[in-house]
């Protein structure tokens, strides 16, 4: 993972999900996109606001089988694919630094495959560059507003396929 990406400028993409089956949509269209399986991308948003059933439904769509659970006790929820290594981490109870090296993070981030974290606000300190800052707010109606941030060439890559067009659906 590049700790010192190039600056991006592309504009931050808001879009509103009307219910879950549009989150679900949009994560099967991430899915696709070239250069998912080595991003870093942050979810931020309140409790409840859908950072896990995104999660839940990523996963889904890259082909995890079996139950998909929020790492909220155990931090870290690793998964493995054919080619695809994948982390899903949930930093809200997150509260020393010295459990970053003592849990082996380091040494996951420092590696192959996708790492999805919730609350990274919580681990700034120790957390890598962010190549895509996904940020839900729960609206009143059971939509949800989401604004999403590229904050490497990786991150802009994940917004902007091949053919320029937005991911999403």
């Amino acid at each position: 993972m590049d700790l010192h990406p190039a600056i991006v400028k592309t504009p931050p993409l808001a879009l509103t999900w009307a219910d879950e089956a549009a989150t679900e949509a949009f994560a099967q269209g991430l899915a696709r996109r070239p250069g998912l399986a080595q991003a870093f991308i942050a979810l931020r948003g309140d409790l409840g606001a859908g950072k896990t059933t995104l999660v839940r439904h990523l996963l889904r769509a890259l082909g995890v089988q079996g139950r998909v659970k929020s790492p909220t006790y155990a931090v870290v929820e690793p998964y493995e694919l054919p080619g695809l290594n994948l982390w899903h981490f949930d930093f809200y109870l997150f509260g020393d630094a010295r459990e970053w090296e003592d849990a082996g993070f380091r040494d996951i981030f420092a590696s192959s495959g996708l790492k999805l974290a919730e609350w990274p606000e919580k681990a700034a300190q120790v957390l890598p560059v962010i190549d895509l800052d996904i940020t839900l707010v729960a609206l009143p109606n059971g939509a949800r507003h989401v604004t999403l941030v590229a904050r490497t060439p990786t991150g802009e890559g994940l917004l902007r396929g091949p053919d320029t067009k937005a991911v999403p659906v």
